[in-house]
């Protein structure tokens, strides 16, 4: 068997996949490793992998509240964090590690991976359209370049970048894959990793939640679900970030608000980031610092997130319908919704959105069955992908 070691950050919904694919290479017999901040123990450990804080690493916490430059400025230090780097060399040598897989966010720790020789795997938790699209090009991108760590050039010494996302929604997955730095077999697809709504039995897999249907314009396939009717009243939940983006606050008030005058019951997670108690909760809602997503998914309607991928993904794995808030403009989560929006399977609304106007989308997303049965054809077909298991296979045959 391997020995594996992930490199990470506490930076929310690029945890997840990191997770599953971890859990999964256990269950296969391989030795995992993590390291990761502090706040992560707990998450990893409860896979059964090995957790080992950094030790040089520069402090992180995204969850706190901060004016948009100092987000930026702390994002930019651990993405270019030496001292990730340096931890991350040093146990990788201390015990013999096949491969080293590294969140995609990290250039400083990959550019330390590539320069000490160490066999590695970039892990894309998102669209990859995003990392070599957007984020690439913008602000960051082009602050980590003058830092000397142009993403593209970082990641090229990887012998995989492993993206887990699903490739009919990622706009990259149509790409030319050869025009990638003229490797074509460099960037590969694992599917979204959402294997522990499986594991967790998901009601979008239960008669009570779905009934087989044909997708809207799309062949027949077998096996493909879609929802049934939705529970009176319908069941929303609203959860937009863990990372603390500015407006998140008063974007989680408008959708309190706006369900005030609806026939409905929405539940809103607030994470680390904001104080429920500081909202203004109407009679048909709660507000909770934290709820298991994979337990109140399968009683939901609709889920209204701010377009992060572990989440959207996850709420489109049960087969919800999904409206999207984008809470910051320079990340992935107005690709994501509007890929989401593209497919038919939910909404991409403006974060400055009135209460009436989310009101009224809402209103209209519980509405629609062609949003219900989109959501559901696309949830078959992540769950099928079993994104977690492809991904530990990719994985397990480069170890060999």
């Amino acid at each position: 068997m391997s020995n594996f070691l992930f490199a990470t950050l506490d930076a929310g919904g690029n945890l997840p996949p990191a997770l599953g694919i971890g859990r999964e290479l256990l269950r296969q017999g391989h030795r995992v490793r993590f390291l990761g901040h502090a706040r992560q123990a707990t998450a990893v450990e409860a896979t059964g992998a090995e957790f080992i804080p950094y030790r040089q690493a520069a402090p992180l916490d995204l969850a706190v509240p901060a004016p948009a430059h100092r987000q930026f400025s702390a994002m930019l230090s651990a993405f270019s964090d030496a001292g990730i780097g340096r931890d991350l060399v040093a146990e990788a040598r201390r015990e013999p590690t096949d491969v080293v897989v590294i969140d995609c966010l990290l250039l400083g720790a990959i550019d330390a991976a590539a320069k000490a020789g160490l066999r590695h795997v970039v892990l894309v938790h998102s669209f990859f359209a995003f990392f070599d699209g957007p984020f690439r090009h913008g602000p960051m991108g082009a602050a980590l370049s003058l830092k000397g760590l142009p993403p593209r050039r970082v990641m090229r010494h990887a012998e995989r970048v492993l993206v887990c996302a699903d490739p009919l929604l990622d706009p990259a997955g149509s790409w030319d894959r050869v025009s990638w730095e003229s490797h074509p077999d460099k960037v590969v697809w694992s599917g979204a990793v959402v294997d522990d709504v499986l594991v967790a039995g998901a009601g979008t897999t239960s008669a009570e939640q779905l009934v087989p249907a044909r997708p809207p314009s799309a062949a027949p396939s077998s096996g493909v679900l879609t929802a049934g009717p939705p529970p009176e009243p319908p069941r929303v939940l609203v959860s937009l970030s863990s990372t603390a983006f500015p407006g998140q606050q008063e974007a989680l008030q408008k959708a309190l608000d706006a369900a005030a005058g609806l026939p409905v019951e929405l539940v809103v997670t607030t994470g680390p980031a904001v104080d429920p108690g500081r909202l203004s909760v109407p009679m048909n809602a709660s507000a909770h610092r934290y709820v298991d997503h994979n337990e109140i998914m399968p009683g939901c309607s609709a889920v209204i997130c701010h377009g992060g991928h572990a989440t959207s993904m996850r709420a489109l794995a049960h087969g919800l319908p999904v409206m999207v808030l984008p809470m910051h403009p320079m990340m992935d989560q107005h690709m994501v919704g509007k890929a989401i929006s593209t497919a038919g399977a939910g909404v991409l609304l403006n974060r400055t959105s009135s209460p009436e106007q989310i009101g009224a989308a809402l209103a209209a997303l519980l509405a629609s069955e062609s949003h219900r049965k989109a959501a559901a054809y696309i949830g078959d077909r992540l769950r099928r992908a079993a994104g977690a298991r492809a991904g530990a296979q990719i994985l397990a045959d480069l170890a060999g």
